[in-house]
């Protein structure tokens, strides 16, 4: 990819569009997983409408490790920013199934599409993109959702383990099979007890998500919970076949929220 095209591409993936209707609900205490600042827990009893921001980067192979680190406490710190709910960036853990490359994820939350677009638009957010991440990024993605009904704590705690999972249905699927595909991830939560939270959605930027138009965030309270959910084949594999014949791609990515002290690289 030459560089207009990355900073192109990259503006379109991190720059959201003007959203005409906002979805704010009476804002929250904020939880940020700040850098330095002390980790505050925030539980959400009253089924907040939280909306989730998911960015995945390729570094370039043979970048220098302190431009790395650069880009990674840059993520981090926009924290500061005072926009969102939590905020998270650093190395993937591990790469399930993906048909791209990627090495790096940012996971945030905003209590409103408004606030996503304010952070996106903020010239904070516009300056870590341009002198950190568009030099040594060569692909960038981004999914947005809503996830209505969010329970739970909005702020993930270091140590805590995410799964990533982004869907690309099968062209011309109607409706009833889109809903049928949120009803088995929503589910994943009662049948695995290991999971401790369940954040699923529908895409609603398009433009920036290469096709993929459903998402969702599994939250453990460690890398052990997570696999012992992957230890348990038979019953993970009843719920995938719920949904396969409705899927072109998929992505499944591993992320371990860092400590303050271990978010650089």
């Amino acid at each position: 990819m030459t560089a207009t095209l990355c900073l192109k591409a990259t503006r379109s993936f991190l720059n959201p569009r003007p959203f005409s209707r906002s979805l704010s609900p009476p804002k929250p205490h904020r939880h940020l997983l700040s850098f330095p600042k002390t980790l505050v827990t925030v539980t959400m009893s009253s089924s907040p409408v939280v909306v989730e921001h998911v960015v995945l980067f390729n570094v370039k192979p043979d970048t220098d490790p302190s431009k790395v680190n650069s880009m990674v406490n840059g993520l981090n710190n926009l924290t500061s920013l005072d926009l969102t709910l939590h905020l998270t960036a650093g190395p993937l853990l591990r790469t399930r199934s993906s048909p791209f490359a990627f090495t790096h994820l940012l996971h945030s939350r905003y209590s409103s599409k408004d606030s996503l677009a304010a952070y996106s638009a903020h010239p904070g957010h516009l300056s870590v993109v341009k002198e950190s991440v568009l030099p040594i990024c060569d692909d960038v993605m981004a999914v947005d959702w809503v996830a209505d009904g969010l329970t739970g704590p909005v702020g993930l705690a270091p140590g805590s383990a995410i799964r990533v999972t982004f869907l690309k249905v099968k062209e011309g699927l109607d409706e009833a099979a889109k809903g049928e595909i949120l009803e088995v991830i929503k589910g994943i939560k009662g049948k695995f007890g290991e999971v401790g939270q369940i954040s699923v959605g529908e895409n609603f930027s398009p433009a920036r998500a290469k096709g993929y138009s459903i998402a969702s965030v599994a939250v453990f309270k460690g890398v052990s919970e997570m696999e012992a959910v992957d230890s348990k084949e038979e019953l993970a594999k009843l719920e995938k076949d719920k949904v396969r014949e409705y899927l072109e791609s998929v992505i499944v990515l591993d992320y371990v929220v860092p400590s303050p002290q271990s978010a650089s690289l």
